[in-house]
C-alpha cells in the first residue's frame, strides 16, 4: 500500500541490492514480503488447505500469490486494495477502500456467509517521514485491519498483520488479545534488520 518516494535513488540502490528482492525475481514473486509470510507460516503453519482468506491492502498482491501457489487451487481468496492489482488464480481482488460502505458489502458478499479462516494485512501507511505522523497513521490501519477481521472471521480463524513499533503498539497487541486464544509477535529474518516493522500472528480467535 505504501510506496517509496521516487526521488529516494538510495532505496532504489538498496532494493537492487537486496537478496531477497533478487530471490523473489527469480522465483517469480510479485515482492519481497513473500518470504516474510513464508517464514511466519513455517513456524505457525497457519496455511492450510481449503481456506477462505480476507487479504487486506493486497497489491501488487505477493501474499495472495503465495497462498495460491502454495494450497494449489485449494484456497478460495479475496484480496481488496486502493491499487490496481493484476488477475491471480484462486483470487477475487476487488478494487477500493474497505471502509466505504459499498466496498464492505463486497467483500462480505465475496467472502460469504461461513466468514473467513483468515484476514491478513501487510499494509503500511504512505510514509511522510515525521515519526509523530507516521506512527497513527500505522496504528490507526492496523486497528482497521483488526476490526474487519473481527466481522469476517468465523470461530478459531487467524489473523495476521505488519504493524510497527512505537506509541500505541503496547495497546493494540492488548486488544487484539481480547478476541484471540494464542497471540505472537515475530519479526522474520525477511524483514530488515533496521526496520520497527514486526508481525502480529493471532490464533483462535472467539466471539466477543
Amino acid at each position: 500500500m505504501s510506496k517509496p518516494r521516487s526521488s529516494s535513488g538510495s532505496w532504489r540502490d538498496r532494493q537492487e541490492r537486496d537478496p531477497y528482492v533478487q530471490q523473489a525475481r527469480r522465483d517469480g514473486w510479485r515482492s519481497r514480503a513473500v518470504y516474510k509470510l513464508e517464514q511466519i507460516d513455517q513456524k505457525e503453519r497457519f496455511i492450510r488447505p481449503d481456506i477462505v482468506c480476507l487479504d487486506l491492502g493486497s497489491a501488487p498482491g505477493g501474499w495472495s500469490q503465495y497462498i495460491s501457489r502454495r494450497l494449489k487451487g485449494r484456497a478460495r481468496i479475496v484480496a481488496v486494495d486502493l491499487l490496481e492489482m493484476d488477475s491471480l488464480p484462486d483470487v477475487e481482488f476487488i478494487q477500493g477502500d474497505f471502509e466505504d460502505d459499498a466496498v464492505f458489502q463486497q467483500l462480505l458478499a465475496a467472502v460469504g456467509e461461513g466468514g473467513a479462516d483468515l484476514v491478513m494485512s501487510d499494509m503500511a501507511p504512505n510514509i511522510s517521514g515525521i515519526k509523530g505522523v507516521d506512527q497513527p497513521r500505522s496504528i490507526n490501519l492496523v486497528e482497521l485491519a483488526l476490526d474487519m477481521a473481527r466481522q469476517v472471521l468465523k470461530p478459531g480463524g487467524s489473523f495476521i498483520c505488519k504493524v510497527f513499533q512505537g506509541e500505541g503498539f503496547d495497546a493494540f497487541v492488548v486488544d487484539a488479545r481480547r478476541s484471540f486464544k494464542k497471540v505472537r509477535v515475530m519479526k522474520p529474518k525477511a524483514s530488515r534488520a533496521g526496520s520497527r516493522e514486526v508481525y502480529l500472528v493471532a490464533r483462535n480467535y472467539q466471539l466477543v
